[in-house]
């Protein structure tokens, strides 16, 4: 049926734009979380952006006041989980769109600290859970020589002759314990702060790294829990980086690093499974994030052309301008359902897939770039100032467009999966 109305009024819209209605619940978590993006993360991430990389990491800094106030928020996974799960796709998405709002740097740092323990909540381990609580965490996979070929799950990735490389970042499974020894890539999120790490890496179960057969070209692998205290562990110098500043980031070294077999969390035979799994679930949150990320270049962009002046009228009143702002707004919508269905997909479906939610990842990171570079723009000369947070924003958005995956290559692995998808009898008559 139409909804009749006697009157052509302004139609209901949120923070989160043209949404349906929220529940109550809803309303107080979006409430809540946009309170603290607003009040702690948009100006202690102004304030980490300004700052030098080492100055970021060190004690004292209000990086480390952050995580405390997030930890007192009680976004707790588990407890979102208990909502019907269409309510807990939709809080979720929520979340994280709040949270990159306010900085996008600290929303992905706040989303890494908890992979560890999110993994071991996973798979119940008790002793594994109580190691990772509390404990701030990143998720290792990536490395010098292995970076977009770490996690490869298909023979159309590699070249026609090619194995998946080594790597820099090796293990050694024995009978009780795991030889750690190498480099891990400068790119691992909170890699400078971490006291705990989810990593993936290469392993030798004593028949070599790479398997037999029709997975030859593959290296054997293990996903496992390390506790970044161990001895043989040393950090490297945090990145220098043009964008997502308030994002520690930097090299984990490991010197003959024993770790108890215990601590694995998949083995030979699970490992491609398990660290699909982990990707697939973590990829939905740069989407959401972005999102957040371009809705504030959007709000910069609007609130300045009421503002500023320009032919004896505000920017605002020019018919150029109408279309430069519908325009924001119209990929602002799409990019977020986009990122909701991505992340519906990932928590509901009955087998979710990494490839999937990162073709997401891509389309929402591209329509944010294209949104913040048109807020720049209408800034005009005052964007490429340090005065106007404009700036900030569009160094952040940019470094997205490779975060977690560089964009062509994502979008390259799409293509992999159609086709296999294909051969399995998708899209035929």
């Amino acid at each position: 049926m139409i909804h009749l109305h006697k009157t052509a009024e302004l139609p209901t819209v949120g923070i989160t734009g043209f949404e349906t209605p929220l529940s109550e619940e809803e309303n107080a978590i979006q409430a809540t979380v946009h309170r603290f993006a607003r009040e702690v993360l948009r100006p202690v991430g102004r304030e980490l952006d300004r700052m030098a990389p080492e100055e970021v990491i060190a004690p004292g800094s209000p990086f480390w006041g952050v995580m405390v106030e997030s930890a007192k928020l009680g976004l707790d996974p588990r407890l979102i989980a208990e909502f019907p799960p269409e309510t807990a796709v939709r809080i979720e998405s929520l979340i994280g769109e709040e949270l990159g709002w306010g900085d996008s740097g600290l929303a992905v740092s706040m989303g890494c600290a908890t992979m560890p323990l999110m993994m071991a909540q996973s798979i119940g381990n008790q002793e594994l859970i109580d190691l990772c609580t509390g404990k701030i965490g990143c998720w290792m996979n990536t490395q010098p020589d292995r970076g977009s070929d770490a996690a490869i799950l298909y023979r159309a990735e590699l070249s026609a002759h090619g194995k998946q490389p080594i790597g820099n970042v090796t293990a050694k499974v024995g009978e009780q314990e795991i030889v750690i020894n190498g480099q891990s890539s400068a790119w691992v999120s909170n890699g400078s702060v971490a006291q705990v790490a989810l990593a993936y890496m290469a392993a030798d179960y004593g028949d070599g790294f790479h398997g037999a057969g029709e997975h030859g070209p593959f290296t054997n692998g293990i996903g496992m829990i390390v506790p970044l205290d161990l001895p043989g562990v040393s950090r490297g110098k945090p990145l220098d980086k043009i964008g997502q500043r308030a994002l520690p980031q930097g090299e984990i070294f490991f010197d003959n690093v024993k770790v108890p077999k215990r601590f694995a969390i998949a083995l030979k035979d699970e490992y491609l499974g398990n660290l699909a799994s982990a990707w697939s679930y973590a990829g939905t949150h740069m989407c959401q994030v972005f999102v957040g990320a371009a809705r504030a270049a959007f709000d910069l962009a609007l609130g300045y052309c009421h503002e500023r002046k320009q032919g004896g009228a505000l920017l605002m009143e020019h018919q150029m301008t109408h279309l430069r702002i519908g325009e924001m707004l119209r990929r602002l919508e799409m990019a977020r359902a986009i990122a909701r269905r991505s992340l519906a997909f990932s928590r509901m479906a009955p087998r979710s897939h990494p490839y999937a939610t990162a073709q997401a990842k891509v389309s929402v990171t591209e329509e944010a770039m294209k949104i913040t570079h048109e807020a720049f723009q209408l800034f005009g000369g005052n964007a490429t100032t340090r005065e106007f947070p404009i700036e900030k924003l569009f160094r952040d958005v940019r470094s997205a467009l490779i975060e977690d995956g560089e964009n062509y290559i994502l979008t390259s692995r799409l293509g992999v999966l159609a086709g296999k998808l294909y051969e399995n009898g998708w899209a035929r008559e």
